[in-house]
C-alpha cells in the first residue's frame, strides 16, 4: 500500500521545516519553532483476587503537554495581546483576566516542499502559561532576539478534512 494516495510517486514523509500557525483566522508571523504536540494516558493496573500476578492495564487520564512557539522578536503584537488576556499588570482589581476570550483555538498546519497545506491538527481551548518577552542578549553572539509563547491546551486532534494536495508538476521550458 502507498503511503500517499494522491502522490503514489512520493516516498519522502512531509519535512519538519515549513509549517504555518494560525488564530483568530490570521497566520501568526514569524514563528520558527513549535515543540512537539504530545499526549500522555494514565496507566491504570488492577487485578482480581484469582488472575496471575500479573496485573491487568487500563487506560486512565489522558493530558495534553503543553505547547511552546517561538519566534523572533518582530513588530506583530500577536503574542503580547494574547499574554496580556492572561494577565494585564495595571489592569485594576477583577480585570487583569480577560476571562471571555483568554483561550482560543488554533490550529498547526504542516506544508509540503511546495508551500500546499498537507497535514493540520487543531488545538482546543489555549491560553498562554508562559510568555517570554526577549531570549537572551548577548553582544558577542551572532543571533535572532528570540521571544517564546507556551500554550496549555485541552487537547489537540488532526483536521481530517485537510486533504492530501495534489502536488505540482514543473516543466522546464528549454
Amino acid at each position: 500500500m502507498a503511503e500517499f494516495t494522491i502522490n503514489p510517486q512520493r516516498f519522502d514523509p512531509y519535512k519538519n521545516f515549513k509549517f504555518l500557525v494560525v488564530w483568530d483566522g490570521r497566520v501568526v508571523a514569524g514563528i520558527s519553532k513549535i515543540s512537539p504536540l504530545k499526549r500522555t494516558t494514565e496507566v491504570v493496573k488492577h487485578r482480581n483476587g484469582g488472575d496471575p500476578s500479573s496485573p491487568r492495564k487500563s487506560p486512565g487520564r489522558t493530558e495534553f503537554e503543553a505547547i511552546t512557539l517561538e519566534r523572533g522578536v518582530t513588530h506583530d503584537p500577536e503574542f503580547d495581546r494574547w499574554a496580556n488576556k492572561v494577565w494585564q499588570v495595571g489592569a485594576g482589581p477583577g480585570a487583569e483576566v480577560s476571562l471571555a476570550d483568554f483561550r482560543k483555538d488554533l490550529v498547526i498546519q504542516v506544508l509540503n516542499e511546495a508551500g500546499q497545506v498537507a497535514v493540520a491538527h487543531k488545538v482546543f481551548r489555549a491560553w498562554p502559561s508562559e510568555y517570554q518577552v526577549l531570549g537572551e542578549m548577548d553582544a558577542n553572539a551572532n543571533a535572532v532576539a528570540i521571544q517564546s509563547l507556551k500554550l496549555e491546551c485541552e487537547g489537540w486532534d488532526r483536521d481530517w478534512s485537510v486533504p492530501e494536495p495534489q502536488e505540482p508538476s514543473y516543466t522546464n521550458p528549454a
